[in-house]
This record gives structure tokens, sequence and C-alpha cells, in this order.
């Protein structure tokens, strides 16, 4: 008996699997949802998979064999799991089970049954009644750390002029800050009701029209990231990790973020971590051999900070908000979205994601860059511990843009340039491997 509603998985492979440290287990054989998207995504996610399964049998001698097991969220979702359904019955469900049938159970049970997946871009339907599947996605899961790398790929234009020094890997909280979603539309009941409670007993004086959303931080969110992200800038040799905040401001919440980060620093790294304050004063303004430095930054200055001295900065741990807005000024600075892998990770489990939209007018068109969900995929191989065939990605990237063999979004910015497409684009990466 299947234990998914309208999936059947695949039986020519395995699952990952942790051990009793919580590490993953990574079979040779290993099975992977992949989710292919709404618009865009089956274009870019056929091209990533086709990259992926030749970097794997070139670098392992065909001895390793990614299992692909497609599962289903956004549209073809809701046309497979609203089958059952007449459209009368769709128009009188609540949002929970419309949403449902966009991003159905099987599908949050898969992920979670199989720790590692990958999904093209997802589009929320308009009237749905919830904000966004890819939110949904990361806090059904608790995949807390939205992760993205940011670095510059040879030959990809770009706006600065010294786009080869930034060299950053965003921590960005996922779960809490405005993006929790609870927010009250101006003039409701429940608007009303929340306002006239905080300027009747706390003295606000908040306009009674007014929308208002409600900005939770906790400590147990905001711990749980900055030691993602310290254990990160450990294990890949970063030298420091910056608290992006506005805490000048917002004191009990983004300053409270900047304080529970320092805490979290010295209770569990103190041995290899130190403060600004710690360096200077002890250390003459240098940073001891073999130590890390963990520092703040307040969020508008940091705008600055990464065009001016992104080569002063390495892990970036931050607030939903503020990690929303720099990790795409950090992709603008080396070409923009096309390349930008991301990753959503939490304890149990991990979703590697395109970070660029949908795209509908450009669907079925082979025409847009694969290069964001290829890099998510770089991202997810690293993840499993399957470095070798990262590396000879990466490389065949560069050595293909180098080529001047690119998709448009590329081209147009070079000269006499003819761009290729989606596919043509994966083929020249699988030929220059």
């Amino acid at each position: 008996m299947s234990l998914y509603e309208k999936l059947t998985p695949p039986t020519n492979g395995e699952k990952i699997t942790r051990d009793k440290d919580g590490n993953l287990i990574v079979p040779d054989k290993p099975i992977i949802p992949y989710i292919a998207g709404d618009g865009i995504g089956p274009e870019v996610v056929d091209a990533m998979r086709a990259v992926v399964d030749a970097a794997v049998k070139t670098t392992y001698n065909s001895k390793k064999e990614i299992i692909w097991f497609e599962i289903f969220a956004g549209e073809k979702a809701r046309d497979i799991y609203a089958a059952d359904f007449t459209e009368k019955q769709i128009e009188d469900m609540d949002s929970k089970d419309v949403r449902d049938l966009f991003l159905p159970k099987d599908t949050l049970k898969v992920i979670t049954d199989y720790i590692v997946a990958i999904k093209g871009p997802l589009t929320t339907p308009i009237g749905g009644g919830f904000r966004s599947l890819n939110v949904a996605i990361r806090q059904l899961l608790d995949l807390y750390s939205c992760v993205r790398p940011v670095s510059h790929i040879k030959g990809v234009p770009a706006p600065v002029k010294t786009p080869e020094k930034v060299n950053m890997v965003i921590f960005r909280e996922n779960i809490e800050d405005v993006y929790s979603g609870i927010e009250f539309e101006p003039e409701s009941k429940d608007a009303k009701k929340l306002i006239k409670f905080l300027n009747d007993e706390l003295g606000t004086k908040i306009i009674m029209e007014s929308g208002i959303g409600i900005k939770p931080m906790s400590w147990a969110n905001t711990s749980r990231l900055v030691r993602m992200a310290i254990k990160y800038a450990i294990d890949k040799g970063y030298d420091s990790v910056t608290l992006v905040h506005k805490g000048n401001i917002m004191k009990f919440t983004e300053g409270k973020f900047k304080d529970w980060g320092y805490k979290l620093a010295a209770q569990e790294f103190s041995d290899i971590v130190i403060s600004e304050d710690e360096m200077w004063a002890k250390h003459d303004g240098k940073l001891p051999k073999g130590k890390i430095l963990i520092k703040d930054r307040i969020a508008d200055s940091m705008f600055q900070q990464i065009l001016l001295r992104p080569d002063e900065y390495g892990v970036l741990a931050l607030p939903n908000l503020n990690g929303d807005y720099i990790s795409d000024a950090l992709a603008a600075q080396v070409g923009g979205l096309g390349f930008a892998p991301g990753a959503n990770i939490g304890d149990e489990a991990a979703v590697f994601e395109a970070t660029h939209g949908t795209a509908p007018k450009h669907a079925g068109k082979n025409k847009v860059n694969p290069g964001s969900v290829i890099f998510s995929a770089v991202m997810m191989l690293d993840y499993m511990g399957w470095t070798e065939a990262c590396d000879i990605i990466k490389t065949a990237i560069e050595k293909t843009v180098l080529q001047k063999k690119v998709t448009y979004d590329i081209a147009r910015q070079l000269k006499d340039v003819t761009p290729i497409g989606t596919s043509n684009f994966a083929d020249a990466i699988i030929e220059n491997m």
C-alpha cells in the first residue's frame, strides 16, 4: 500500500537518511524529489536535471546516480489533486483546503521523508486566500534558514567595477518577522479590535483606519539561524559572520536579533568566535589566525558596505525582511538573479530552489536562463557531500559563459552575441565538463 495519495516513489533508488548525530547518510543512488514548478519552471528544471545527471555520471564514472522523483505543487498539483472535486466544491473550500490543492500533503510528506528536494519557481494563485506557496513550504516544514551564496561568474556582465570581490553567503531567517503573515486589513473588524486594544491598553496612537501587522522575533528562531550561519562559516573557511539588523530603531525585535546573535556565539562558539570589541581590545584590531569574527551592521549602512567594501564580509545572518532585500541587492552586483541560487534548510529537511519567478510570458519558448536552479542543484550536491560534482558544474558553467554561449538575459548585455536557448545552454555546459 502506497504511503501517498497520488504519488508512487521510484523503486530503483534509496532514501537519504541521518545518523544518530543528524549527519546525512547518502547512498550511491539517492532518490531526490523535485517540483518542476510553474511558468518557465519545467524548462529550467529539465535543464538542471540534464546538467546534474551528466556531472554525476562524469565525476563518479557511473558509480553514482540521482534517481529523480517528481512531486507536485502549484498549477500542476491543482490539476491532479482537484480532479476529485467539483468546481462548486472548490469554490466553497476555506483557504487551507484550497492551499492543499496547490501544495498537497503528499508533497510535504515526501520532502520530510526523503530529506533533500529541489524545486522550480511557483506561482501563488490570485484569490487563493494564502500569501505564497514558497512561504508556505518554508513555514509548514520549518525550513527556518534561507541560504543564498552570492559570487561572480567570470564573463557575466555586472554593474559594479569589481564584482569579483563579492563572495558572501546569506543566512536569512525564514519563519518570523513581518513575513509571519500576521496582518489585518484596514478597517476590518480584527484590525479595529487590535488597534483599539493597543490604543486603550498600551497608550499607542494608531489611526483606527490603519492596516496593521505584527513583527515577532524570538530567541528560539534567532539562535538556531545564527548557529547554522556560524557552523557554515567554520565548515567553509569564512573568517566573519555579520549580524545585519535595524536595531537602532526597532530595539526589541531587530535589536534583540543582534543581542541574541552575540549571545549564541558566546555561549556555543567562544573557542573560535570573537567580537569586534574583543579584537580591538586584545588583538590591536587584527583577527587572530583560526578565529572567526562576529560583528554587526545596521541594515541601511550594510547596503553601502556591500557596494564599497564587499571583500570585508563573508557570512551574513539577517532577519527575514532584511535578508530579502540584501540577497537581491547582492545578486544584482554580480549580474542579477539569473545565476542566483537558494536553499531553505531546517533541521529535518532542505529544499533547494530557483530564486527567480515563473516568468509566464517566456514559458515554453526555450529562452530563459536555467542558471539559478542549476546553481541551486550545486548547493544541493554540496549539502549531500558530492563536492566533486559541484566543482565540475561550476567550472563548466564558467567556461560556457566565457565562450559567450549564453541565454538572452546575458547576451543582450554583450556586443554581437547571439543568445542560445535554455536546453542549448544546458547542452553547452555538458559539453564543457
